[in-house]
């Protein structure tokens, strides 16, 4: 009991260290998406990314087609990203409109594995049940045209037998995301807020032409 206590209050430090930076997060060692998105949902999945929906519904985990603050949205495999990717959601904006925070995603500096937070993402599915999204790339500055499939989201919270710390763990882990959500502003890390608000909002441009263009189809 002890050392589990220990090891949660020392990731929720953790949490808390890598929430209060701005844009990305300087940690020396690289991260990995999958237990950056455990640390910080309180998700307790193992292996790899795409296979977090299997065990979900497997009867861990609740799951659903719609974003909520903590839960964790599931990518499928696909081309380069063969080990599929997840990312936890730090704030709902709209309904089609999310804002994650994640690892291993963009390219930054020439470098991966660094963390990203409050990164845009769009849903462009034509039912608008996530099954498709757009995700906001920092070295563009853009949404970009390449649509990636997911299963769904995780919500945080176990469909029974809960442990009581977890629970806390979990509880404290909303409450510095959705702080975080408050103070951050609506955009891509780093210094993409000044770029946006300089050309006019081009996220929200971006998420208007990316929404409308797909609804199209």
């Amino acid at each position: 009991m002890r050392k589990t206590t220990r090891t949660l209050l020392g990731s929720l430090c953790a949490v808390a260290a890598l929430l209060t930076t701005t844009g990305v997060a300087t940690a020396g060692d690289a991260w990995q998406c999958v237990p950056f998105a455990r640390m910080i949902s309180g998700v307790q999945l193992f292996g790899d990314a795409w296979t977090w929906w299997g065990q979900a519904i497997s009867g861990k985990y609740p799951t659903g087609f719609a974003p909520a603050n903590g839960a964790v949205l599931v990518f499928k495999p696909v081309g380069a990203m063969r080990l599929g990717h997840v990312s936890v959601v730090s704030k709902v904006v709209t309904e089609r409109v999310i804002q994650v925070t994640h690892a291993n995603w963009s390219l930054l500096d020439g470098h991966r594995g660094q963390v990203e937070e409050n990164v845009t993402v769009v849903d462009v599915s034509a039912a608008g049940d996530w099954s498709q999204v757009k995700v906001w790339n920092d070295p563009s500055r853009d949404l970009g045209s390449t649509v990636y499939p997911t299963y769904g989201f995780i919500y945080n919270r176990p469909l029974e037998n809960q442990n009581p710390i977890l629970a806390a763990a979990r509880s404290a882990t909303d409450n510095a995301l959705n702080q975080a959500a408050k103070v951050l502003p609506f955009t891509a890390p780093g210094q993409v807020m000044n770029q946006a608000a300089q050309s006019g909002d081009k996220i929200a441009g971006l998420i208007s032409q990316a929404i409308g263009a797909d609804q199209k189809k």
